[in-house]
């Protein structure tokens, strides 16, 4: 069975102070009092803008050696996706500090809705690993018309993870089917806020949080995916109020009782 590693999709959220952080807590010592609950971060900022490498300098010194991270891939990236080979080299060299410290275990690329399955997304899936093949690459699709199994071989011969969502059950969402496609297992739990998915900023639409009878449910397809992977990580992005937090340290004792007997 895989190692599972257990964390949130982001960390620095001001309306976690009081929720998961200290009310008192300052910015830069966010980081620190969350790796003293969880082992791995999924860095998001990376979406809207490529940090300067300090930041991850900063982010290595605030960790233990054994801290470990995912980073999202910019935008220009995953949704313009014409004439960006420079930003491909800009994120490579923001990366740089947690590759050479060996504690980077992924990128993820998120596609948007309006990237279906075709002949032409499809390629550009191949061109992205040719771009960055030295690196473990996980891809989430947001239509549902990737979840189909031609599609899952092809990922396995690219050798891409697929990320496996909980979201709500929505016309043309991807459904929370468990898909193996090489060693590494990814879960990102975004919550299943129907009602304000489409509408409303993006706090409203992660504005979850799950009952422990949710996450119960998930124990089964997490033993599934860490049957078939190495490592596997779940990653919590209902950020609002700290829940993600919440439910991820519940998801941790979860797993320790139901799969480790502990």
């Amino acid at each position: 069975m895989a190692i599972i590693y257990i964390g949130t999709s982001g960390y620095s959220f001001k309306d976690w102070k009081g929720n998961f952080y200290p009310e008192d807590i300052k910015n830069n010592e966010m980081l620190s009092f969350y790796a003293n609950h969880f082992q791995i971060v999924e860095i998001n900022s990376t979406y809207y803008a490529i940090p300067n490498p300090r930041s991850f300098e900063n982010m290595l010194k605030n960790t233990s050696d054994d801290f470990l991270f995912t980073v999202k891939a910019n935008s220009g990236m995953t949704h313009e996706r014409t004439e960006n080979a420079s930003i491909f080299e800009q994120f490579e060299h923001a990366i740089k500090p947690l590759v050479d410290a060996n504690r980077m275990k992924g990128i993820l690329f998120q596609f948007p809705g309006s990237f279906r399955n075709n002949k032409d997304n499809r390629a550009y899936l191949s061109q992205f690993k040719d771009m960055l093949p030295q690196y473990p690459l996980i891809v989430e699709f947001r239509h549902s018309s990737w979840i189909a199994e031609p599609v899952f071989d092809y990922l396995r011969e690219l050798d891409i993870s697929y990320c496996v969502v909980d979201e709500p059950n929505l016309p043309g969402l991807v459904p929370s089917k468990v898909a193996s496609t090489n060693s590494l297992g990814y879960v990102r739990f975004h919550g299943r806020n129907a009602k304000t998915w489409w509408e409303g900023d993006s706090s409203q639409r992660y504005n979850y949080f799950y009952t422990e009878q949710e996450l119960k449910d998930w124990i089964p397809k997490i033993k599934q995916l860490a049957d078939a992977t190495k490592e596997t990580y779940l990653f919590f992005n209902n950020c609002h109020a700290g829940f993600a937090a919440k439910n991820a340290i519940t998801m941790q004792g979860m797993i320790e009782s139901d799969l480790f007997g502990h």
